[in-house]
């Protein structure tokens, strides 16, 4: 295997650095603004790219904001790919989820012809031309119900959807108005307790009724015939449970056959374990509406992002070891479909993959990985499971995602980084990449820039412990320290672009963000990542306190004796711990959908597998786990100004959370603010929420942080 391992470079006072400006430019240009809390919501997004069959160009999304109303827009565009001088072209078509079929046509979801109010998602197809015309535009699907995704087969004889619908129902048509759970005559629900999931992530649950995937013929590229429920009949052996998985699967959970005689899901048992299980399986179908074949049933770990061979003799997908953990790492497998021998061909290489494509002549493999601080992409060849690291960019990978792979070694594929968003890149003969598109890059060229350093420095254990520093470039004398620590806490603030929790716009500001991967960090291999289990204050905690002082050693520009720290979800837990644990170090705090109690996070939350495997069982099993780390506990040592942020659909670690550390702050007299969004989740997704959020963070980390006058 080749690799370039980052660690092993000459350590000046135990440190590597890797400085990376994102623009070039002689001096320091002082008329450019830094970059706000506007920039960063109205930015443009650029979305994953499709390619048509011939590799002549490529189709993808671009969603734009408006600066007055905050209204979101995608329009698809074209980009041809065997001339690097020409331009994207926007085409005359309003849709999303856009991907071109084996027939050559561009399928996409985009509103019923009907329009308003009762307008619901539906496939439509085009004909795009090399000069971005459309023509032949028509519906394919014309369903009672909303399709929220599809696939379509090469042969363009067939049509793969999933809605929501009852397990119940066998027929697309089938009337699902009656919720058993909402009886009557008042407006509650009643759930029995022998089910799974009351609630999941941002919404309640609807027993009974899943994400389901349903097969329709094609007829000159309209849906005909009755639709194929691929799950089963109810009772014969087929999962009940959602297809893609929730909260986040898509379209990597669904995969045609190259023959279009059946498709591989991604599907989860909906049952009373649901809650507790992460025993994801991956299904066959052959479209005769029979029971489909569970192809992973052996593996009670999950089982994900089937890929087949585009010769139809093999299956490849990713596979965890072990039951109930989340963070586990995904390793490769290989099944003859043949034979149905399964190889694990990335047993020997301690990194997880989280993407996997073919090349079309079924030669390699290839999938993307966190290694260190980047996403890079490797070859894997199927035959032996040798593993080599593509070098498609000069400098850092930082995070690439979206591979499509073409003939002859050529790669599309996206690229971003701390310092910026997402754009388009063609590499030809699996050599260097140069870029096909300008969404966000011009704009961002117009900002101040930033300078991102990685750093890294002997943490917990003597083991080493990597960070980056992000700070405005060219700017004069000191600069507040910001301490970002990520969620998860099996997570990474990697090299890669965030429209939330972005390092760039906060150092904008004027800071120093510091962030640290501590252990339990994804991207170091797997005992590094395990080492958080049942110890969520201790080795974390002395990494963030040993590399807050490395960063400082490692540059003098850093003024330590101002500092802020801030996290979300374990980021927010660290905030609650730091200030019973660590109070005399910061100025101020924002914790962010932090756990708070233990105790009644346990017995609130949605997710039980998470909270049972990084505590070693329920809190009935081991409550001393759980009370050794947790914060309620060394509330009598909070003085720290801190500023709590929550939002009220959040399930994953609920609102009263933050009321309880509120509380607290309240009846011990600390300056604190509560910030409540009613209508966000674990995350704040909506425009003016953004806004919102960072005009009240800058806002409290000026009043703490600002020189003395």
């Amino acid at each position: 295997m080749t690799a370039r391992n980052r660690a092993a470079f000459p350590l000046a006072s135990a440190f590597a650095l890797f400085a990376s400006p994102l623009f070039a430019h002689n001096g320091v240009d002082h008329s450019r603004a830094p970059m706000s809390a506007e920039d960063l919501v109205t930015m443009p997004r650029l979305g994953a790219p499709s390619v048509d069959p011939s590799g002549r160009m490529a189709v993808f999304a671009v969603t734009t904001t408006d600066p007055e109303s905050y209204a979101r827009t995608s329009k698809l565009h074209m980009r041809l790919l065997n001339d690097m001088e020409a331009m994207p072209v926007a085409l005359d078509l309003e849709g999303a989820d856009a991907r071109f079929g084996g027939d050559g046509w561009l399928y996409y979801l985009a509103d019923a012809a009907e329009g308003g109010d009762s307008a619901t998602s539906q496939v439509w197809r085009a004909r795009i031309g090399i000069d971005g015309s459309v023509t032949e535009k028509s519906q394919v699907t014309n369903l009672a119900r909303a399709v929220n995704g599809f696939q379509v087969s090469d042969d363009g004889k067939r049509v793969v959807i999933w809605t929501e619908l009852p397990r119940t129902c066998t027929a697309l048509a089938c009337d699902d108005s009656a919720k058993p759970f909402a009886p009557g005559p008042g407006t509650g629900m009643l759930f029995e307790g022998d089910r799974g999931f009351v609630r999941h992530w941002d919404q309640w649950e609807t027993p009974g009724t899943f994400s389901r995937v349903f097969a329709l013929a094609l007829d000159n590229g309209s849906a005909a015939g009755e639709a194929v429920a691929l799950d089963g009949p109810v009772g014969a052996g087929g999962p009940s449970g959602d297809t893609p998985t929730m909260p986040f699967g898509g379209n990597e959970d669904v995969a045609l056959a190259p023959d279009g005689k059946g498709v591989y899901f991604t599907a989860r048992e909906a049952d009373k374990g649901e809650p507790y299980s992460t025993n994801l399986d991956i299904w066959f179908s052959d479209f005769s509406g029979k029971p489909p074949v569970n192809l992973t049933m052996a593996n009670e770990a999950l089982d994900a992002l089937p890929a087949p061979s585009p010769d139809g003799r093999y299956l490849a997908y990713v596979a965890m070891e072990r039951p109930t953990y989340e963070a586990d790492r995904q390793v490769v497998m290989l099944r003859d479909l043949r034979t149905g021998k399964t190889t694990a061909l990335t047993e020997g290489f301690d990194r997880s993959f989280g993407s996997l494509a073919w090349t079309p002549d079924g030669r390699w493999l290839v999938g993307t990985a966190q290694d260190v601080l980047d996403t890079p992409a490797f070859r894997i060849d199927p035959r032996n499971g040798k593993i080599e690291r593509l070098d498609l960019m000069a400098g850092n990978e930082a995070h690439i995602g979206n591979v499509v792979l073409l003939h002859g070694g050529d790669l599309v594929f996206t690229r971003d980084s701390i310092g910026a968003s997402a754009e388009l890149y063609l590499a030809r003969n699996w050599g260097q990449a140069k870029p096909l598109t300008d969404v966000a890059m011009t704009r961002m060229g117009a900002l101040a820039p930033v300078v991102v350093q990685r750093f890294s420095f002997a943490g917990a254990n003597g083991d080493t412990v990597w960070g980056q520093i992000t700070k405005p470039e060219g700017v004069q004398g000191k600069l507040p320290a910001i301490l970002y620590v990520h969620g998860g806490p099996q997570g990474s603030f990697n090299d890669g672009w965030s429209s939330r929790w972005n390092p760039r716009v906060v150092a904008s500001q004027g800071y120093a963000v510091i962030s640290v991967d501590f252990h339990g960090s994804t991207g170091y291999g797997q005992a590094f990542t395990d080492a958080i289990n049942q110890d969520w204050g201790g080795k974390p905690l002395e990494d963030l306190q040993k590399g807050l002082a490395a960063a400082l050693e490692f540059d003098t520009q850093i003024d330590g004796t101002r500092a802020c720290a801030m996290g979300a979800s374990y980021g927010g837990y660290m905030m609650n711990w730091i200030a019973g644990k660590w109070p005399d170090r910061f100025d101020c705090l924002v914790q962010h959908d932090g756990l708070f109690d233990m105790r009644s996070f346990y017995y609130t939350t949605e997710e039980l597998w998470f909270p049972r495997w990084d505590f070693g069982g329920g809190y009935i099993d081991r409550p001393e786990n759980y009370e050794k780390w947790n914060p309620a506990n060394h509330v009598d040592a909070w003085k720290t100004p801190m500023l709590v942020i929550t939002g009220m659909k959040d399930y994953r670690v609920p609102y009263t959370q933050g009321i309880a550390s509120f509380t607290v702050l309240q009846e011990k007299g600390i300056p604190s603010q509560l910030l409540v969004f009613p209508d966000e989740n674990h995350w704040v997704l909506k425009p003016k929420n953004s806004l919102q959020w960072h005009n009240t963070v800058f806002a409290w980390l000026e009043r703490w942080l600002k020189p003395a006058e």
